[in-house]
């Protein structure tokens, strides 16, 4: 059975607060995501986006408040807690000595050739399998990246700009592959620049505020 289809998961998000450095981007923020469910973080530069995205992966610490997965702190279950997400940031987090397919098969060592192969084709990478990352365009770069999300297991994805450096063509194939994940019990917390077409699945906005002020939801 597929492990998105597993009951319950729950992310619960209790009064968090995030400074950087003396500036205070958020506070009181709190919510529950449930599975089946897209959360997009909006705002406009500064507020806090991807600083609430970091915090939710487990790259950083909010200043107070707790985020459990659950019903447990992510803090005293880091092992499981990663186990159940795919983070994709700004940063690819991709090695460009390896190539496109050596990436893939370094994160998802369980995948065959064929798959690995056909989540590239899903981002349009036919003919780059085997270049090293380090000589494909920052585009292409991250286009590898997301290609994860044709082979990952994970419940749990937290995309920052997943549709960046894609065209019209490649942004209705991700948005179709993430309508795909939450309809399979999946759950997807994401920011975007770029407008959602209605999606066959529920969508919430968590609106973030840039002077501090308690999130709109």
């Amino acid at each position: 059975m597929d492990d998105r289809n597993k009951p319950t998961l729950m992310l619960n998000v209790t009064d968090i607060a995030c400074e950087r450095g003396d500036r205070l981007l958020f506070s009181g923020l709190s919510f529950t995501l449930q599975p089946r469910e897209i959360l997009q973080i909006a705002g406009d530069n500064g507020a806090g986006k991807t600083s609430l995205l970091r915090l939710l992966a487990g790259l950083a610490q909010p200043g107070a408040g707790q985020i459990l997965w659950q019903g447990e702190p992510v803090s005293r279950q880091r092992e499981a807690w990663h186990g159940q997400l795919l983070w994709l940031g700004h940063r690819v987090g991709i090695k460009g000595i390896m190539t496109a397919d050596e990436n893939l098969r370094f994160y998802h060592p369980g995948r065959t050739l064929n798959q690995r192969w056909q989540a590239l084709e899903q981002v349009d990478l036919v003919g780059y399998e085997e270049t090293p990352v380090a000589q494909l365009s920052a585009g292409q770069q991250r286009r590898v990246a997301l290609a994860r999300l044709w082979l990952t297991r994970a419940r749990l994805w937290i995309l920052d700009e997943p549709f960046t450096a894609l065209d019209k063509t490649g942004v209705e194939t991700l948005t179709r592959h993430i309508e795909q994940h939450v309809l399979q019990g999946g759950t997807v917390i994401m920011t975007t620049h770029q407008p959602l077409r209605p999606l066959d699945v529920p969508l919430r906005t968590l609106l973030l505020s840039e002077n501090g002020a308690p999130p709109l939801c």
